[in-house]
């Protein structure tokens, strides 16, 4: 949710490793564990542990400092919230490629939506200690060159509307790029992640998983769960693809590599190599 302009705070400093510029002054190993979290992992898997996809979206430092660009505001670069929305007739004009995210109530949505947008101290994404705060569709306009969605949390307290609402939006939106798809990485899949999986899967929507909370979640049980949703990915879907995205919205671990994911299938980093 985004305060009324005269609420935001004015000059707000970035948190600390919210700029590339500052994880780039650690040293090495913590450096690619904040870049790249899930090849973190690789050293303590089973020898033998088949790692493609660990790696299909490796951007360079340049692609990456890019897609940064993107998320930080100025004055010929603005980004700010455009409108909220219970129905598609409310919705803006699809005139720019769109991203949305979605996940069950209390996964960590606005706050990881709060970190991409940290470089931008003018948008001020309220994030609540009370599950299913998200009521309505919120789009967030990024300069000219894509939308972000905000979409209300499924599972506890969803809005009454909440399948009406998604359904139609994943159906109509023809300028959907991609919907990212928030899984708690310290609980792993879930029954309604699972119903959100086959909804997508349906709908032929093309799809990512994120992990969120990473920085919550012991080693052991976030290797666990990696590996079960990347098997499950593997089995189950046809539309996912195949890396999984791990976040941590609190150390910004793989945020700046979702920034660039983002740039990417909004048709903003078309060189970037990815499967």
């Amino acid at each position: 949710m985004l305060l009324p302009r005269a609420g935001r705070a004015a000059g707000r400093a970035s948190p600390p490793l919210a700029a590339l510029a500052q994880v780039l002054r650690l040293e090495r190993s913590r450096r690619t564990g904040i870049v790249f979290p899930l090849q973190k992992l690789e050293r303590y898997l089973a020898p033998g542990t088949d790692t493609a996809r660990f790696r299909l979206f490796q951007p360079g430092l340049a692609a990456l400092q890019r897609a940064e660009a993107l998320f930080r505001s100025d004055r010929g670069h603005p980004i700010d919230y455009v409108s909220s929305a219970v129905r598609m007739d409310h919705a803006p004009p699809p005139a720019l490629p769109e991203v949305c995210f979605i996940g069950r109530s209390n996964v960590g949505k606005s706050s990881l939506i709060r970190a991409l947008f940290s470089l931008a101290p003018e948008v001020e994404v309220r994030v609540s200690k009370t599950p299913g705060h998200t009521k309505k569709m919120n789009f967030f306009k990024v300069g000219k060159y894509f939308t972000l969605v905000d979409m209300p949390g499924y599972g506890y307290r969803a809005p009454q509307d909440f399948v009406e609402m998604v359904e139609a939006y994943l159906q109509e939106r023809r300028n959907l790029k991609r919907t990212f798809l928030l899984v708690d990485g310290v609980v792993g899949l879930q029954k309604t992640d699972n119903i959100a999986v086959e909804m997508l899967e349906e709908f032929g929507i093309p799809y990512v998983m994120v992990l969120t909370k990473i920085d919550r979640a012991s080693r052991g049980v976030l290797l666990k769960n990696v590996l079960e949703i990347q098997e499950f990915v593997k089995e189950n879907t046809q539309g996912c693809f195949p890396q999984l995205f791990l976040v941590s919205s609190v150390e910004f671990s793989g945020v700046h590599l979702l920034r660039c994911f983002v740039a990417h299938v909004t048709g903003n980093l078309p060189t970037v190599e990815a499967s």
